[in-house]
């Protein structure tokens, strides 16, 4: 299904987005990623989903991607005799491993890795950061704060403890559970929460066995001080602005957004801008304008992808949401401060001879009259080196491998068409040339520009550019000799 913009929807599924015309609904509005929320759902309802949007890629012969997003632990304090406190400030509070109903005075945390971390001055967030709690004196058991902010603490509600690197792995059990069945089912991504370093990630990686590529959510401080490690060990990475923004400073985030997604497009892997972004909509049928800035700023970063969460999951408008964040989309792109921007924004990568190879293949389509760039991708890496360019031509990732064909539907720019397994360069072009004039992006008299690597079928080749018309798919109508 062509897209009239570059940068890709993720719509999440839920109780609002289950059934198969709503999905449809929703892809045809624009949504190229589905996401399943694994902190919801059986395995069951998450196995239906699954179903529906594969039945939807195959009715309309348009690679999906599937997004797996793990739980990750979740740290929650206990329960409370009267349901519910109200902490004051300056007041004392204590946190500990006793399991008796939480008073005024103190709430049960059945977390001793926590108070094993801890240091005195150290800060502990309540209820997404509402309320906050200053360490005063700790021990392996408990921890004595001072009330920084108060406010009304309840049962259950989240602990964030952003100021140490807590000794917990990013996967629980329920993660290790939920990771087998989501890739025993054949989704394309699966999204890691609370990393923390390189080895939750490897760790990770050797329980997948390259059965869906990785992507981080980088949602603690202690993943944006070892950022740059952790993305050399990932295929892919996630800004989770909303824990983000609750364990560092809010100002803070907006300046590592634009960051990260830099130091992504400068690796050539895609990056998702998520949380948040239409959070209006899940109530009403229009966004706010500061939302619309906040996803057309995402945009004009050069994100792969941005994400709607409760928006599409459990909101009024899902439809409305997508279409929302299209017509962004497009508006945004066909600005020229837009390409301003992006190319602004452009690192000379020259590291392989694919490098130089997509490069060049960018500049000949932008300096001649050349109408997309067509490019040969066993593995993926050709597909994400071209998008990494931002050229101003679309691009077509030619694959044979339908699991590159779903991975590549979250890269910028990138729309895939499955294509039988060729030997010759020269079917290669044909093949090109038909996807090109099939799309629209070309008609008889254009010329296209076609990448690829020989031999053929093996990943890490590419090593041919040709300049081609795209009549050739009207030359041949059989292999050419």
């Amino acid at each position: 299904m062509r897209r009239h913009r570059n940068v890709k929807i993720v719509a999440t599924l839920g109780p609002a987005s289950e059934t198969y015309e709503t999905i449809k609904a929703l892809h045809e509005a624009g949504a190229d990623v589905f996401r399943l929320n694994m902190s919801h759902g059986t395995h069951d309802s998450i196995r239906e989903k699954h179903e529906i949007i594969r039945k939807l890629e195959a009715d309309l012969d348009s690679p999906i991607a599937i997004l797996a997003d793990l739980q990750g632990p979740k740290l929650r304090v206990g329960e409370f005799a009267n349901g519910e406190e109200e902490l004051v400030e300056g007041a004392s509070f204590r946190m500990d491993l006793d399991d008796k109903l939480g008073t005024v005075d103190r709430v049960n945390l059945p977390h001793p890795e926590i108070f094993q971390a801890l240091e005195s001055g150290a800060a502990l967030l309540v209820n997404d950061g509402k309320i906050r709690l200053k360490v005063k004196s700790c021990g392996p058991d408990f921890a004595d704060t001072e009330v920084i902010t108060g406010g009304t603490i309840s049962d259950r509600k989240g602990v964030n403890v952003p100021d140490v690197v807590l000794p917990l792995a990013a996967l629980t059990d329920k993660d290790r559970e939920d990771l087998e069945f989501a890739c025993s089912l054949g989704v394309d991504w699966l999204a890691l929460s609370f990393v923390q370093r390189p080895r939750d990630v490897i760790e990770a990686s050797a329980l997948v066995r390259d059965r869906a590529a990785i992507m981080v959510k980088i949602e603690k401080p202690a993943a944006v001080t070892d950022f740059d490690a952790i993305l050399e060990e990932v295929d892919g990475i996630m800004v989770a602005r909303g824990d983000l923004g609750v364990e560092l400073p809010v100002q803070n985030v907006p300046p590592l957004q634009k960051r990260m997604v830099r130091k992504c497009r400068a690796a050539a892997k895609p990056v998702i801008v998520a949380t948040q972004m239409l959070e209006s909509m899940i109530e009403s049928p229009m966004p706010t304008r500061a939302e619309v800035s906040d996803v057309a700023t995402a945009i004009y970063e050069g994100a792969d992808a941005i994400m709607l969460s409760a928006e599409s999951a459990a909101g009024d408008y899902p439809v409305e949401a997508v279409t929302t964040m299209d017509n962004v989309a497009r508006e945004v792109e066909s600005d020229p401060t837009y390409r301003e921007v992006i190319e602004a924004s452009r690192r000379a990568e020259r590291m392989s001879v694919a490098d130089g190879i997509v490069a060049a293949a960018r500049e000949i389509a932008e300096t001649t009259d050349i109408k997309v760039i067509c490019c040969f991708t066993q593995s993926g890496t050709t597909a994400l080196l071209t998008a990494r360019e931002r050229p101003r031509v679309p691009i077509i990732g030619m694959t044979n491998m339908r699991d590159t064909a779903r991975r590549l539907a979250l890269t910028w720019g990138v729309n895939c068409v499955m294509t039988p397994q060729l030997t010759r360069f020269k079917m290669a072009v044909v093949n090109a040339a038909k996807a090109a004039r099939n799309l629209g992006y070309a008609e008889e008299n254009d010329q296209i520009v076609v990448t690829a690597g020989v031999p053929f079928n093996v990943p890490g080749t590419t090593n041919i550019l040709r300049v081609a018309p795209c009549e050739e798919s009207l030359i041949y109508s059989s292999d050419p000799e």
